[in-house]
């Protein structure tokens, strides 16, 4: 997914992941002369989110409800229900992606049987996978020899990437078996799997459901076959469809849809047409992110932010508001600043991450999150099997400041439509420094970005989540100051 020292991303440290684009727009109005320390972590903050108005009560998901403690440091520290496993191989890397991937090529070839045809390169064929799910099979073991007597079962479980539908259906139940076996799996628990089209036929994904997976997140990210190619994509239109038609065809309710905005070339007109077709292949759940160019990737080698041919940072932000007005009509409730969701349809593992929970990262670069530590792993398969063959160490805890746990909270917390509660930050983290954050958002709440209702607090939808860099820089840079 991320890079595994920044803040926010499934990978490294949460989220992770996706997302994988962050709201260009909101970047970029960051005042010049902001703190260096509060440019790098909104620098980290993007990583992880590649970027509402309050719910109505009678339209809330009582599926998720806000916690009445808003995530305080004692969730942190309690049991982890969630996990998470980085499947880091790729057919091709695409042209904006920065993630901790490995590529296999698009087919096997097999140099002791030149007779033999090349086959796609699967989980089935292809060393490199084989010898990573060994690897990281020994991790999860490690990882439960670990973990507390009083450990509960998991209740998420999510396989990113990469491309985790590479890997053939009896190498995901045996994952999931050793799971179950060694942490335990809750009667409800929620299996979620990226696939992209292309990459899985019927038999491939029946496998998989039989396997345990009951959530889908299908990486789509255009409709249209030049915005594909310009991405890298190694999937084409007809794959989407086929792929969309297969998870019907299977009765899968519980699936996203994944968009990017901002690409090369991109106009209005595309978006409006992929926010449509997207709502027309009936998913239960969409995510859509804005592309940022990211360091030393081949859209970094060809184009500066803000210069043709990505769209205006005035297209972007129309782009948001078009997502937002779209999709809202369609039904879906905006509940996080990139996530919509059909009613009863959030992503369960990812709101792990948004309200501060704790959970176990597995894999290459994947980051955990224990006893109040974030720990990720080396970004190379080599690097992450000599870690483990070392004894997979990882280094003594480091206590954080009340003002970075505070940061930390509001920059997850905040993500989220409902929002948080104000009191329960005031008994974790004082009233002195709850109250400073709420004086420094009083210009924000001016311009109808952040709204206070009764003792929550939240961005407005659409443009308080639109700008919520912005805003989170602000917040840092006063929290960087001594009360």
């Amino acid at each position: 997914m991320t890079e595994f020292d920044e803040y926010y991303s499934p990978v490294a440290w949460w989220l992770w992941l996706k997302p994988r684009a962050v709201n260009r727009s909101s970047q970029r109005i960051e005042p010049a002369d902001r703190a260096s320390k509060s440019s790098q972590r909104i620098e980290r903050a993007n990583a992880r989110d590649r970027a509402s108005r309050f719910p109505q009560a009678d339209r809330a998901d009582p599926k998720y409800r806000p916690n009445p403690m808003s995530y305080p440091v004692a969730l942190a520290l309690s049991p982890p229900r969630a996990a998470y496993l980085h499947i880091p191989f790729c057919r091709r890397r695409c042209f904006y992606c920065d993630f901790p991937i490995s590529v296999v090529g698009e087919f096997k070839t097999f140099r002791d049987r030149p007779d033999q045809p090349p086959e796609p390169a699967t989980g089935r064929n292809s060393a490199p996978i084989i010898e990573y799910l060994s690897a990281l099979e020994r991790e999860i073991t490690l990882g439960a020899d670990r973990a507390a007597a009083d450990q509960p079962p998991l209740e998420t479980v999510f396989f990113g990437g990469g491309t985790p539908s590479l890997l053939a259906p009896e190498q995901v139940d045996r994952i999931l078996q050793l799971l179950d076996r060694r942490f335990g799996l809750a009667p409800q628990v929620e299996i979620s799997m990226e696939l992209d089209p292309g990459t899985f036929d019927r038999a491939w994904l029946a496998g998989f459901l039989a396997a345990g997976v009951n959530r889908i997140s299908l990486g789509v990210q255009a409709f249209q076959a030049e915005l594909l190619a310009a991405c890298g994509r190694s999937h084409g239109v007809q794959d989407i469809e086929q792929a969309v038609a297969l998870l019907q065809s299977a009765g899968v309710k519980n699936w996203s849809l994944d968009l990017i905005s901002g690409l090369p070339n991109q106009s209005i007109d595309q978006w409006q047409a992929s926010l449509d077709r997207a709502v027309a292949c009936g998913p239960a759940h969409l995510s859509v992110y804005d592309l940022i160019i990211e360091p030393q990737t081949v859209f970094d080698r060809r184009y500066q932010p803000g210069d043709r041919p990505l769209p205006s940072d005035e297209q972007t932000a129309q782009m948001y508001r078009m997502a937002s007005q779209t999709l809202q009509a369609a039904g879906f409730q905006h509940y996080e600043v990139s996530n919509y969701a059909q009613f009863g349809f959030q992503c369960r593992h990812n709101r792990t991450y948004w309200e501060n929970r704790p959970y176990y990262g597995f894999g290459m670069g994947a980051t955990s999150y224990l006893a109040g530590q974030r720990f990720g792993r080396p970004r190379t398969r080599a690097a992450y099997y000599d870690w483990l063959n070392n004894g997979a160490i990882e280094p003594p805890a480091s206590p954080q400041s009340v003002p970075d746990r505070l940061a930390e909270t509001l920059m997850l917390g905040l993500r989220l439509a409902e929002g948080l509660a104000l009191e329960p930050l005031r008994q974790e983290f004082g009233t002195v420094w709850v109250d400073r954050v709420l004086q420094c958002l009083d210009r924000f709440a001016a311009e109808g970005w952040v709204v206070r209702s009764g003792d929550r607090l939240a961005l407005a939808e659409p443009d308080g989540l639109l700008f919520s860099n912005s805003i989170l820089a602000e917040i840092f840079s006063t929290l960087e100051q001594e009360p």
